[in-house]
C-alpha cells in the first residue's frame, strides 16, 4: 500500500492548526513530523508505508525531545516570581493597621499590578513609605520602610 506524500502533508497541518485550537504545545511536534514525512515521500515515491509510519514516529519524537530538551527554558521566570518583589519600596496611599487593611502603590508595577491592598502589623498612616516583606496571595504585607 502507497500513501500519496501530500496525505502526510494535509495531516501536518491539519496537527499545526489543531495546536492553536488546543494550547498544549505538545501536537505541533506530530504535525511537524508528518510535514518532514510529506517532503521525504516527495523526494522518495517508492517509500513504503510501514517505513513512513516509522519516519513519523521518530522525527515526531526527536522534535519532542530536541524541544524539551535543548531549547526550552530551564530556570522558571524570576520576574514573576513573589521572591523577586520582595524588598521593594512603595507609597502607602490609604492608611494600614493590623485590623485595616491599606493600599500601597509602587513605582513600578509588581507582578502586574501598580496599587496592591496591604495588610500591616503596625498602624502606618498615609504618605509613608513602606517596604514589602511578603506576598500573601493578592495582598501585600508590608513595614514601615
Amino acid at each position: 500500500m502507497e500513501m500519496q506524500w501530500w496525505i502526510w502533508l494535509v495531516f501536518g497541518i491539519a496537527l499545526i492548526l489543531l495546536e492553536l485550537v488546543l494550547p498544549t504545545f505538545f501536537i505541533i511536534w506530530f504535525g511537524i513530523g508528518a510535514v518532514l514525512v510529506a517532503l521525504i515521500a516527495m523526494a522518495a515515491p517508492t517509500l513504503q508505508l510501514d517505513m513512513q509510519v516509522l519516519s513519523w514516529v521518530l522525527f515526531s519524537s526527536v522534535t519532542t525531545l530536541l524541544w524539551f530538551r535543548l531549547f526550552k527554558p530551564k530556570q522558571p521566570d524570576v520576574r514573576w516570581t513573589a521572591d523577586s518583589v520582595i524588598g521593594e519600596v512603595g507609597l502607602l496611599t490609604a492608611s494600614v493597621s493590623q485590623f485595616q487593611k491599606g493600599r500601597v502603590r509602587f513605582q513600578k508595577p509588581l507582578l502586574g499590578s501598580e496599587e496592591w491592598t496591604c495588610v500591616a502589623d503596625t498602624d502606618i498612616p498615609a504618605g509613608e513609605r513602606v517596604r514589602l516583606i511578603a506576598v500573601e496571595g493578592n495582598t501585600a504585607r508590608v513595614v514601615r520602610a
